[in-house]
């Protein structure tokens, strides 16, 4: 069995490794590369085993693998930091300028996305010959329907499209994984608990765990980020600063997990992005010296790409573990009706909250198009999916159709999301 140490720096090594491939040869987006590539190592590695089943190679890296808990290393892991750097460079005032656009897509949205999925589900498992009772549909609806913050961020330095376009996704890719979360914590509630008994769940307890876990959040963060942006305000000294802000993502994020009102916990994305939003405005314009807002800047830019680097790298090589946990057989077919359902829903899922806020303003020439093609899919999905008892019949056909559209969304999509924003908005907006 590997050590900590070890399979850290296997992971880092493939990574540098990988990156250096992309970078020299392929020139994909950083994040797809590696992605590609992992994948790739891994069905060389299934063929190899497959072939040469005494060389044994396979065995070793998948060893190294299912050592890595995925959602605790995602959920409790890098996702804390990887929200936090992406909510630094979000510009506040140009996000609440769009503040009614973005929370009703990181809310409404995620729900008729969770309703149109959950429902599609059923019959597109029921078609193809899988029995998936209706509320295990509805959980792979919740989990899939948030766009991943840490994908579409990555995305977003590849490609060019005008600013209210970039805020509307940014914003809500920021905040409707946390809404995400919290509607999935509730139907897997709801499918454990049969909805009946003691472990029903009414509306007022839906209403409250919104509100612990979103509003308390954010509430949370909005805190934390004050003490940091009053301590920072006090000092001159980059080194101690970037120090504060690991601190404080640390922090906010273990204490939210921690803090328990009326039986639920506080939701830790949240709470790491509001701290984010507050110290990368305020915190940079009124706390921080130029020098400082250069290397803490610097740093946090760092830390995204390497944790990115990882995460889409261990992405690629799950499979390995995936297919021991899979029906192979119906598999694929599964997967290529989801992926057609999960952007249908994300069609409506965005032009009903946009055609409504129609009525009083106007939006960005080809917001839809860009909105549905570019709310991609990643981590968070697969760790959400990976979270599911084992117990759950349902789990290895949910583990399949998360997996094929993520797959699909950070690959396919990732890579035209920038033809789709030339043929759809207006060139003189680019």
């Amino acid at each position: 069995m590997l050590s900590l140490f070890e399979i850290a720096a296997m992971m880092l090594v493939l990574s540098a490794v990988f990156g250096w491939i992309n970078h020299a040869f392929l020139k994909l987006p950083h994040t797809i590369g590696l992605l590609i590539m992992a994948l790739a190592a891994s069905m060389v590695l299934i063929g190899l085993e497959f072939v040469f089943p005494a060389l044994g190679l396979t065995e070793v890296v998948k060893s190294a693998i299912s050592q890595i808990d995925f959602n605790e290393t995602v959920m409790n892991g890098m996702l804390a930091f990887l929200l936090f750097a992406g909510a630094l460079h979000v510009d506040m005032a140009f996000l609440k300028s769009r503040r009614w656009a973005i929370g009703m897509m990181a809310t409404i949205g995620v729900l008729i996305s969770t309703a149109i999925v959950g429902t599609g589900f059923y019959f597109v498992a029921h078609l193809v010959g899988l029995d998936i009772p209706f509320i295990w549909a509805l959980v792979f609806g919740a989990l899939i329907s948030p766009t991943d913050p840490v994908a579409v961020l990555s995305i977003l330095k590849t490609v060019t499209m005008p600013r209210e376009l970039e805020a509307k996704i940014a914003g809500e890719s920021l905040f409707n994984d946390g809404v995400g979360v919290v509607v999935f914590t509730i139907i897997v509630a709801v499918a454990l608990g049969g909805g009946h008994g003691e472990h029903a769940l009414g509306a007022m307890d839906v209403a409250q765990l919104f509100m612990v876990e979103a509003v308390g959040g954010a509430v949370l963060g909005l805190f934390t980020g004050w003490l940091a942006f009053k301590a920072m305000a006090m000092i001159d000294e980059h080194a101690i600063e970037i120090l504060i802000t690991l601190g404080i993502v640390a922090g906010t994020y273990a204490l939210a997990g921690r803090i328990e009102l009326f039986g639920h916990h506080l939701s830790g994305p949240i709470s790491v992005v509001v701290a984010g939003l507050l110290i990368g405005n305020k915190g940079a314009e009124f706390a921080m010296s130029e020098k400082t807002r250069t290397y803490l800047f610097s740093f946090w830019e760092m830390i995204d790409e390497i944790l990115n680097s990882v995460l889409f790298l261990l992405i690629g090589l799950e499979i390995l573990i995936l297919g021991d946990q899979l029906h192979l057989g119906t598999a694929l077919l599964l997967v290529l009706l989801s992926i057609p359902l999960v952007l249908v829903a994300r069609l409506v899922a965005v032009t009903i909250p946009l055609k409504f806020l129609g009525i009083f303003k106007s939006f960005t020439k080809g917001a839809i198009p860009v909105l549905t093609w570019g709310g991609l899919r990643g981590g968070i999905s697969v760790a959400l999916a990976l979270s599911l008892p084992d117990t759950v019949a349902a789990k290895p056909i949910i583990l399949a159709a998360t997996y094929g559209v993520v797959i699909f969304s950070i690959i396919v999509q990732g890579l035209t999301v920038k033809k789709v924003v030339q043929k759809t908005v207006d060139p003189e907006l680019l």
